[in-house]
Formats: structure tokens, sequence, C-alpha cells
């Protein structure tokens, strides 16, 4: 039988794509999809801190670029399943939303780029509400912690975490984890969208196992090594730093050295996963 989801998301061009490969699945049935706007994103931010010429400009544009090399094509062809409802940035906590999304009576909850989540569906669909987080926690947490790693020189941190959901930020119960699969000569954006594609293909895999998964240990972890950042945080200095480690080749330097690093440097990875998706 089909596993009912919903999906919480966002409304850029990796959230088409997460909702819609999902969606796609035979023997999954994504009931609704709520697709919350842009406002306030980090382009809108960067705009009132810095203007339009700023060099944190450029990098998101090139981002949006790369976004449409690797995900537009399948966008625009693959039939759309994904049941997308499109509200405000926020609503997802709005009463009547929230009422809805109890009405679905789903089986798994999938948020992805969405608001932080405030709302009783944290009880309501405890063990069966599942966050995506572009991250590896608790190694890095808050905002940005796939670009954070570039600028402190630590590719072998980027990476996805699968968590049940609680109110706070990045602290839910670890499910599974994926670290990013990084090639010679790339740059931050394929990096980036290689890794949603791998965690997108993977949320499939877990949410058609999500029955037999089990429940892991957390980390033995330093809380030294955790790092937190904030969208505020995002300058042009560390964009600047980032740029500079990749011209020093960090990413070659990484490949040489990856099986230490990821060694020192241990993530949860699910013992009950099945990889039905190859």
């Amino acid at each position: 039988m089909s596993k009912r989801v919903v999906l919480l998301t966002g409304s850029e061009l990796r959230h088409s794509f997460f909702r819609m490969y999902v969606s796609g699945n035979k023997d999954i049935d994504v009931i609704q999809t709520f697709c919350e706007s842009r406002k306030g994103n980090l382009n809108e931010v960067v705009q009132k801190d810095g203007g339009v010429i700023s060099h944190r400009m450029s990098h998101l544009a090139m981002r949006e670029q790369t976004e449409k090399d690797f995900f537009e094509v399948f966008c625009q062809t693959v039939e759309d399943r994904s049941k997308p409802k499109y509200i405000e940035r926020g609503d997802i906590n709005r009463e009547d939303i929230v009422q809805e999304i109890k009405d679905l009576n789903p089986d798994v909850i999938v948020s992805y780029g969405c608001s932080l989540i405030k709302s009783s569906l944290l009880d309501d669909f405890e063990g069966r509400f599942m966050n995506i987080h572009l991250g590896l926690s608790p190694y890095y947490r808050g905002a940005g912690t796939n670009y954070w790693p570039f600028v402190e020189k630590e590719v072998h941190l980027v990476g996805t975490t699968f968590m049940y959901i609680d109110a706070g930020v990045d602290t839910g119960n670890i499910i599974h984890q994926l670290r990013a699969n990084v090639n010679y000569g790339d740059n931050v954006h394929q990096i980036g969208n290689r890794l949603i594609r791998d965690a997108t293909i993977e949320c499939v895999n877990l949410i058609l196992s999500f029955n037999d998964l089990d429940k892991m240990e957390p980390l033995d972890f330093d809380v030294a090594r955790e790092k937190y950042y904030r969208k505020k945080d995002f300058s042009e200095v560390s964009l600047d730093i980032m740029y500079t480690n990749f011209r020093e080749n960090m990413i070659s330097k990484y490949l040489i050295e990856q099986d230490a690093l990821i060694r020192q440097s241990p993530i949860i990875q699910n013992t009950g996963l099945k990889s039905i998706l190859v």
C-alpha cells in the first residue's frame, strides 16, 4: 500500500524538484504539498544589507543558474503529481493550514526548506514528522550549514541530516545522514545541487522504509566542535574567504585527505534503511 505523505517546502526550483521527484514514485501518494513563498529569503536579506552589486548577490545569482542547470529540465518535463498549494512564508503555522494537514492525516510529513514549525503538528505527528536539514548536525547548526564548512575548510562536513522534527533549531533526533559527494573541479554550487539531488533520492528511500527504520543512538560528540551561524553572518568577508579556499585547491586537498577526515567526523547512517532506489 502506498505511503500517504504531506510535503512542507519552499518555492525555489530545488524545492520544486524535491516535491516532483518524491511524488513521482509509484509507492508514494503525496496527498498535498504546501509550498511557502520566497518572502524573506536570503536574496532579500542581502539586498537590504548590501544592494544588488555585492559579491553575495553574484554568488546567489550563480546558485540560481546552477539550480536551473541541474533541475529545470526535470521540472519542465515530468508530470507534477505533488498537488502543490502555494502559501505565504510563515503561513505553515497558520491555524487553518495546521488543521488542514491534520484532516489529511498522512502517514508521514516531510519538511524541507519551509519555516520553523511551531504548531501542534509537532505533537500530533511525533515520530511521523521528518525534517530534511541541509547540513550535518550537530557539527553545523542554524543557517547556511552547507556554506560555512567551505569557509572553515571542512568539506567533509557538507551533507544532509534527516531528523525527527522538534521545536528547536536542528535539534531533533537524527534518523539518517548523508555526506556530500565531491569531485575534482567542483565548485560550491555543483556540490550543493548534487547533494540536493542525492538527498531527495535518499528521502524516497527513507519514506518507503519508514516503518523499518531503527532508532539510532546520538553521536559521541564533543560540543566544543558545534558551530552555529545565522543568516546575517553571511558576509562579503566570509564569501571572499570561501572563494579563496576554492582557488587554493581546497577540493583537491580534501579529496587526498578524505578518508582520514571522514573517520574523524562520523555521521549517523540508519541500519534499517533499505536502498530501494539505486
